[in-house]
């Protein structure tokens, strides 16, 4: 129960790993906003979480919005009283069709950086008044393994996960003084229940045979890590990316 007296607001959380996010924040004692632009996926959740005895809330945004956003940190003030702890998880990525550079159409382009890249912008943007003010903070932004690989098909992804890595460094900075931690986790080979039709299985088996852990990852195994980033167990860690993938790279 390390976060029994935290609020913690997890993005992308109606679904996939955000879902297993929220569940787990929940059994370790945290108040959780399942935040999710599907608000009924977000209200299931919720729904879990409070009917095996936790407190959760739903909050139907776009996380591109800055007023969407904005409500979501009214309304968690309202219903908890703070906010602690944000997980930004939200992103397109399944729904991508993988192209080269020169095929992705600019609108395209700009949807996934607003929501990957400036989404996370704008929630770090709108908590960050309230932990300023509070003097603690964890926030734990989701970046990707490709920003290193450069994965080829995925430009407009990389980049924008390669912005999430920039920026948080650029927060560590700014907000460290404030005693609030800003880290990023850099996963690979993450399998969730969402479909994904990117991968064929003789790319599975190359991406397994560069891995230490020839295994592929599930959510299970983002777990662990991110509840760390966002416990008092990393405090005198910030500015960090951690990566979780199976040994892929080492740093």
């Amino acid at each position: 129960m390390r976060f029994k007296e935290r609020v913690a607001i997890i993005t992308g959380g109606g679904q996939g790993i955000g879902r297993s996010y929220a569940k787990a924040f929940a059994d370790e004692g945290a108040a959780v906003v399942v935040a999710d632009i599907n608000g009924d996926r977000a209200k299931v959740v919720a729904k879990e979480i409070t009917d095996a005895g936790g407190r959760a809330i739903a909050a139907a945004v776009d996380i591109s919005d800055k007023a969407a956003v904005d409500k979501m940190v009214v309304d968690t003030l309202g219903a908890f009283g703070t906010v602690d702890i944000l997980i930004n998880n939200a992103a397109i990525f399944s729904t991508l069709t993988m192209k080269p550079f020169d095929e992705i159409p600019v609108d395209e382009w700009d949807k996934v950086q607003a929501v990957n890249s400036r989404g996370v912008f704008l929630c770090c943007q709108a908590v960050s008044k309230t932990m300023k003010a509070k003097r603690y903070g964890k926030i734990v932004n989701i970046s990707s393994s490709v920003v290193v690989t450069g994965r080829a098909n995925y430009a407009h992804y990389v980049a924008s996960k390669g912005a999430v890595v920039a920026l948080t460094r650029a927060l560590a900075t700014e907000l460290g003084k404030f005693e609030v931690n800003v880290n990023a986790i850099s996963p690979h080979g993450i399998v969730t229940e969402i479909p994904r039709a990117t991968i064929t299985e003789d790319q599975w088996a190359s991406i397994l045979a560069a891995q230490a852990i020839q295994r592929k990852g599930d959510a299970a195994d983002m777990i662990g890590p991110t509840l760390f980033l966002a416990s008092d167990d990393s405090r005198y860690m910030t500015g960090q990316t951690l990566n979780v993938d199976a040994g892929l790279r080492f740093n």
